[in-house]
């Protein structure tokens, strides 16, 4: 039989190593990390949470979204920018954010290259130029005709001034060499009404809005700007199919981090989030919502940034919109 005070002491060494593994184990928990999102309502709601949801069970460790919306997205931006680069903050961002609003506001107090890092882009959605059910025009080439002979009605709805519609109203001005007046509603939901009875001629919105109003036969799009049909309406031509190959463009949503985020904490963000954007759950959530998912790497996405940028910069300045 072993000596009493020799059990003791061989008890109190495996308590200890065994309080010692506890306390690296609790000391190895790595602290939550959080997904800022810059708009309230909408999509990106139920997608900034389930990406939080999912990216946190591969990462293991808890992500919660924090919601900073307010001027357009710039309330999140900032709070992106001025975030520790420590893999713990990250922000779910429309185009809007990174490309619209440094080229509409004189002053947005941050500069998407220098102070954003992109992380990956989770999906994608195409604009779409819509008319009346009443109206006579029933592709680009009738459209176009139409306003030659009806050059008071040469104006577009969309839901608000110096977004993407507005813009792609531009580049199709441009294009066709008609000069087209852009008037901005409060929203979609009084802009569609007006499209509907006819009180407007044409209407620029999402895909995803106006989809449910032309199966309904209530508005007839006659074209998308994709470089390639949108799945959901297979027979409406792309504009690049009517004749004008300048008249491309896509909105999108993506995720970044604070600029000096270390590649390391970038590729774990990174991998996580394309495992979860190409889910079958997450495909699916995204395609029902009339958006086409795609993450993509982070170098492919600050590859897309960049030439958006590029891409919006002089339609802006010929629209000569300014926000402020």
């Amino acid at each position: 039989m072993r000596p009493v005070w020799k059990l003791l002491s061989s008890t109190a060494l495996i308590l200890c190593a065994l309080f010692s593994a506890g306390a690296n184990a609790q000391n190895s928990v790595r602290p939550p990390a959080k997904i800022l999102l810059a708009f309230e309502g909408g999509s990106s709601r139920p997608v900034a949470f389930r990406l939080a949801e999912m990216t946190g069970a591969t990462m293991r460790r808890s992500v919660v979204v924090e919601e900073k919306p307010g001027a357009t997205g710039r309330i999140g931006a900032m709070a992106l920018k001025n975030a520790a680069p420590d893999g713990a903050t990250v922000a779910y961002l429309p185009i809007a954010v990174p490309v619209l609003a440094p080229l509409t506001f004189k002053d947005v107090h941050y500069d998407p290259i220098h102070d954003f890092a992109p992380v990956s882009q989770i999906a994608t959605y195409d604009l779409a130029l819509a008319v009346p059910a009443s109206h006579p025009a029933k592709t680009m080439a009738d459209y176009i005709a139409w306003l030659r002979t009806h050059p008071t009605q040469a104006f577009y709805a969309t839901g608000a001034a110096g977004a993407l519609p507005h813009f792609l109203g531009v580049m199709l001005a441009r294009a066709s060499g008609i000069e087209l007046t852009h008037v901005a509603y409060k929203g979609f939901a009084p802009m569609s009404t007006d499209l509907m009875a006819g009180t407007v001629p044409a209407g620029i919105s999402g895909v995803s809005d106006l989809i449910d109003l032309h199966r309904a036969g209530r508005v007839r799009i006659i074209a998308t700007s994709g470089a390639k049909r949108v799945p959901q309406l297979p027979d409406v031509p792309t504009f690049i199919e009517q004749g004008y190959p300048t008249v491309q463009a896509s909105g999108w949503a993506g995720v970044f981090a604070p600029a000096g985020t270390s590649k390391a904490l970038i590729d774990e963000w990174s991998a996580a989030l394309v495992a979860a954007t190409r889910s079958n759950e997450m495909r699916q959530m995204l395609l029902d919502m009339g958006v086409e998912p795609t993450g993509t790497t982070q170098e492919d996405f600050a590859a897309i940034l960049a030439a958006d940028i590029a891409r919006w910069a002089p339609i802006v300045k010929a629209s000569g919109f300014r926000a402020d």
